[in-house]
C-alpha cells in the first residue's frame, strides 16, 4: 500500500509566489494546502497538520516571523519544520539569515531563503526538512 503523500502549507499573500512554490515541488508527488497570510497559516497548520511550511515574511494581517513565532509556541505545531522566504534583501539590501531572524524573535526558522528564490534549492531544502 503506497504510503500518504507528505503535505506542504504554502504560505504567501501573492498568488503568483504560492504558483511557484507548489510549481517548483509538484514533481515530488506532495499534497499541498495554501493561506494567505500567517493568521491563516496558523490556523492552516492547525486544521491540516502538514509536513512541513513554506511561508513569506511579508504579509498582511500577521507577518511570516509572527506566524513562526505563534507555530512555536503552540504544543501541537512547533515540531513543524518551517522555511521563511523574504524579497526584504532584493528591495533593502539588509540580508537576514535563520540564526539572525533568531537573534531578532527568538524563534528559529529551519531555513531561510531569499527571493528570488532559486527552484532547485527550495526543493533541495524541502526534501531535507521533510524526509527527516
Amino acid at each position: 500500500m503506497a504510503s500518504k503523500p507528505k503535505k506542504v502549507l504554502i504560505v504567501d499573500d501573492e498568488l503568483d509566489n504560492r504558483k511557484f512554490v507548489r510549481a517548483a515541488l509538484e514533481d515530488e508527488g506532495y499534497a499541498f494546502a495554501f493561506a494567505r497570510d500567517g493568521a491563516d497559516a496558523v490556523e492552516k497548520a492547525a486544521a491540516e497538520q502538514p509536513d512541513l511550511i513554506v511561508m513569506d515574511v511579508q504579509m498582511p494581517k500577521k507577518d511570516g516571523f509572527a506566524a513562526l513565532y505563534d507555530l512555536r509556541h503552540d504544543p501541537v505545531l512547533k515540531a513543524i519544520p518551517v522555511i521563511l522566504l523574504t524579497g526584504i534583501a532584493e528591495k533593502t539590501g539588509v540580508r537576514f539569515s535563520a540564526d539572525a531572524v533568531s537573534d531578532y524573535m527568538g524563534e528559529r526558522p529551519d531555513a531561510f531563503l531569499d527571493k528570488p528564490v532559486d527552484p532547485a534549492k527550495l526543493l533541495a531544502t524541502v526534501r531535507r526538512l521533510i524526509e527527516r
